[in-house]
């Protein structure tokens, strides 16, 4: 790969910078073709069970359910195409290049891809009803998404003051107040935002959480290196805490890497910056957050931060395919958690790179090639890839947009582009969470990647 210049993928992942894990292969032999054709209950279902039903099922956000063989058959065209142009399931990372491990991957594999072209070719039958597996229990979307897994309900749930978007309104961003409460510090271990109800669903493009709290009262090896000038300087109070989290269509929750959280401190409060837009309705909307706190006592070593790595754009004139880059040096050594590009409608592309200290390489971690305004996912590493980077590595974030008629969801190529909040308007910037860390604790995590990555290595020779 010409981008890594002479050092492989593998010398990077274990060698002095853990930065992640082998490249996946992009191909392989085609495998011989099988003398059946797929069925929806031995072969399909399966599928749509794990990639396709959390959105496409009934009373959810997707425009047809795929739960059962009569709810899918009348769309086999449209599936068929949308499978096999990886326009769905909604995953939009290059395949070719940079890390390719990621905790919430819900992208087909090629075989995949197959399976469900070489069941609408050939017929689209149903197949033995004896084949079909268990319907899955999907959570009452009244439920949160990770109330299970942490034994009960959010900890604390803060919630806007409602909001009337009416029917034919243009764009609007509502930016209410609501304090913790909170009494005493608490770390964070997991974090949920939503529209309040499915209503709410189609108004809401995005919401973001920002936190104010006087970064004074944090442990100095955690407190936020960013905090602002002094809100009462004979207090000697500094304000901080900087974006908690932010939702957008396609993003369920964050949850912590283990021994790392988010820090809420006495006194907090957040202030919502949501982004509504015209639902063909008039719908009144609540969007809240669910926080789950670590147990007394369990408290994190390491403090985790959502940083918006910006590009510098916008400029972008008519009929014109625009690049811009922004560039960040890391103070501290680090995790780099995920990767979330956030663009509009012309929003074409993006990438994060790195560059080691000491050398001029760029090292390609993750490239969305055709990003998707109504998709704005965000992509977990996996624990074993996620990139250690030490201190003085540059990050460099490139944004492409397309102001041609080249893109379908371009309203006006004839118009010159700026920045700004309307959906009209254009930004290109990365949200990313960032784990910081000492030199000493980075080197150690070093170590330990190395180990693992040599164990496994043993295990499969």
């Amino acid at each position: 790969m010409a981008i890594l210049k002479g050092r492989t993928w593998r010398d990077v992942a274990v060698g002095t910078v853990a930065l992640g894990g082998l490249l996946m292969a992009t191909g392989s032999a085609a495998a011989a073709e099988p003398a059946t054709t797929p069925t929806f209950t031995k072969d399909i279902a399966p599928i749509f069970q794990a990639k396709c039903e959390a959105c496409h099922r009934p009373d959810s956000i997707a425009p047809m359910s795929l739960v059962t063989y009569e709810e899918a058959r009348p769309f086999l065209a449209s599936i068929k195409t949308k499978v096999s142009t990886r326009v769905m399931p909604p995953w939009h990372i290059d395949k070719t290049i940079g890390i390719q491990k990621f905790k919430n991957d819900r992208s087909l594999t090629d075989a995949e891809i197959d399976t469900i072209v070489r069941w609408a070719n050939g017929g689209a039958p149903k197949g033995d009803p004896k084949d079909m597996p268990a319907a899955v229990k999907w959570a009452d979307d009244a439920k949160w998404n990770f109330a299970e897994m942490f034994g009960g309900p959010p900890d604390l749930v803060i919630k806007s003051t409602p909001y009337l978007q009416k029917s034919g309104s243009p764009d609007a961003w509502w930016h209410p107040v609501a304090e913790t409460g909170l009494t005493e510090a608490r770390w964070v271990r997991a974090i949920e935002i939503r529209p309040a109800d499915v209503k709410g669903r189609k108004v809401v493009h995005h919401a973001i959480a920002r936190l104010t709290q006087d970064e004074s009262q944090a442990p100095a090896a955690v407190r936020d290196p960013d905090a602002g000038a002094a809100a009462d300087p004979s207090a000697g109070a500094s304000l901080g805490g900087g974006t908690f989290m932010e939702w957008a269509v396609g993003k369920q929750g964050e949850i912590m890497r283990p021994n790392s959280g988010k820090l809420l401190l006495p006194g907090s409060r957040f202030t919502w910056d949501i982004h509504y837009s015209n639902g063909g309705e008039d719908v009144t909307s609540v969007v809240e957050m669910g926080i789950y706190f670590y147990p007394k006592g369990q408290e994190p070593k390491y403090r985790q931060t959502l940083s918006s790595f910006g590009t510098g754009c916008c400029d972008i004139g008519p009929n014109e395919i625009k690049v811009h880059q922004g560039i960040r040096v890391m103070e501290r050594a680090g995790r780099i958690e995920s990767f979330q590009p956030h663009m509009h409608l012309r929003g074409k592309a993006m990438s994060l790179e790195a560059i080691l200290p000491g050398t001029s390489q760029k090292i390609m971690l993750s490239y969305v090639n055709d990003f998707n305004f109504n998709w704005h996912n965000s992509y977990v590493y996996a624990d074993d890839v996620a990139p250690l980077l030490p201190k003085g590595t540059v990050i460099i974030t490139t944004a492409w947009h397309d102001n041609t008629t080249g893109k379908k969801s371009n309203p006006d190529p004839l118009q010159w582009v700026g920045y700004g909040d309307r959906t009209v308007d254009e930004m290109a910037h990365a949200w990313v969470n960032v784990t910081y860390m000492s030199d000493q604790d980075y080197e150690s995590e070093v170590a330990a990647r190395k180990a693992a990555a040599a164990t496994t290595q043993q295990q499969q020779q």
